[in-house]
């Protein structure tokens, strides 16, 4: 049996944050406006917590992207497989990601996939060439490192 998984990550603007990863990822941003009207509409949640994001109603401080070919729930938006949530949180990110995404974008595609990604927002930190491989080390718009191989 598979689990479904969602990856958390700490953010100081979670809408930004799901923009810039589902562009790098080719991800889907859920869309949970039914959801919200839902809870709006039966007073479950205040308004405070929403906003207007890709014309519909948004989580605030809440964003999540999906793989897409991965199935989601109809009703709420919420993925049911491989995702990242980002949250908002109120401290700056202070040190080194003590998890980080790797992309692996196909042989002889990295510098390619690398300029991509520095058009969307990302910068690089360093190339590393080792005995072991070669990869790009970025970071993305929040400065969370994430490597390119």
């Amino acid at each position: 049996m598979t689990l479904h998984w969602k990856l958390v990550i700490d953010a100081t603007d979670p809408l930004a944050q799901a923009d810039f990863w589902s562009r790098a990822l080719g991800y889907r941003t859920e869309d949970n406006s039914a959801l919200i009207e839902g809870l709006l509409e039966r007073g479950a949640v205040p308004e405070a917590l929403t906003t207007e994001w890709h014309g519909r109603r948004a989580w605030r401080d809440l964003a999540a992207v999906r793989h897409p070919d991965d199935p989601y729930e109809e009703a709420t938006g919420t993925g049911l497989g491989r995702r990242l949530l980002f949250q908002r949180v109120p401290e700056a990110k202070t040190a080194k990601n003590r998890l980080h995404l790797d992309l692996h974008p196909g042989p002889g595609r990295r510098d390619e996939e690398v300029s991509r990604l520095e058009e969307l927002g990302a910068s690089v930190l360093r190339r590393v060439e080792e005995p072991g491989g070669e990869w790009c080390m970025m970071q993305d718009p929040e400065g969370n490192e994430f490597c390119v191989h």
